[in-house]
């Protein structure tokens, strides 16, 4: 009689312990369907304002989003727009901070090169004057790099490639500028090395032409003919259209003008007499 007591005592037990188990699992069910339906408003109501153009309001509903329920797909995703949306409010720096939390957080993620774009694009957007500050230029040619090396197959590769052209110009222009203030100075020196470096490492932008012809000038100058016929005679292979190749012919033949002049008339007489024979 007693082990049957004892028998019906653990039954019991079991049962309630089970019951117990299952209402935990239906309300840790119940809890995470909550969530999943918070998480879905929040990001749904990020997407109103985004739309609106609250980016502020709109991270802030997205990074709720994310934080209601961390282990969901839309997580990751979440933190991205949470991002967008504060590039898009040109606030920046917290959207640099926040693409590098998700980077850390969110490794490897399918939507890395969308993370590494929003890096590149903040940075990007807030060069003012090159001139006073190198540093988001230089942090977004290299987070630019980064989208087309790393992922050269994805929708953001040739914007990277149109925006890290765009660099290049900027830095030659500064480059360009530094140039002239020592060549203004007559410190010939560093001047011939910044022009160096323009031809050596921004040859195909639009200040490589002066470049040269800054080389030629500057060596003619200081006595070095034979290094200045050099230059001239690559901005001549290269550039032999263009005005800064005229300059440089200028330094070689003081006649120019003249010459110049003298050509001038003569195709003027000949334009007159062709115009001539057509009312004759």
């Amino acid at each position: 009689m007693k082990i049957c007591i004892k028998y019906f005592l653990f039954f019991v037990l079991i049962f309630n312990i089970s019951c117990k188990s299952n209402d935990n699992k239906n309300s840790e069910v119940i809890i995470e369907k909550e969530l999943d339906l918070q998480m879905i408003d929040a990001y749904e109501e990020g997407l109103r304002l985004l739309e609106y153009g609250d980016g502020l309001g709109a991270s802030v509903k997205f990074s709720e989003a994310e934080l209601l329920f961390p282990q969901s797909i839309w997580a990751p995703r979440s933190s991205l727009m949470a991002a967008y949306s504060l590039y898009s409010a040109m606030y920046y720096l917290d959207a640099i901070d926040e693409v590098e939390r998700f980077l850390k957080t969110y490794p490897d993620h399918e939507r890395e090169n969308y993370a590494y774009y929003i890096l590149a694009i903040s940075y990007y957007d807030q060069i003012i004057d090159e001139k006073k500050d190198l540093a988001p230029l230089v942090k977004a040619k290299k987070n630019f790099e980064i989208v087309l090396n790393k992922f050269p197959n994805s929708e953001f590769a040739f914007d990277a490639e149109l925006k890290l052209e765009a660099i290049k110009e900027i830095i030659a222009s500064k480059e360009m500028y530094t140039a002239r203030y020592y060549f203004e100075r007559e410190k010939w020196v560093p001047a011939i090395n910044r022009y160096k470096t323009i031809l050596t490492d921004y040859e195909t932008t639009i200040y490589a032409a002066e470049a040269l012809h800054r080389l030629v000038e500057l060596h003619y100058r200081i006595g070095l003919e034979d290094e200045a016929k050099k230059y001239a005679v690559l901005l001549g292979y290269n550039y032999q259209s263009s005005e800064w190749y005229e300059e440089t012919y200028k330094i070689f033949n003081t006649d120019y003008e003249k010459i110049s002049l003298r050509k001038k008339k003569k195709n003027k007489k000949t334009t007159l007499e062709k115009l001539k024979s057509l009312i004759q």
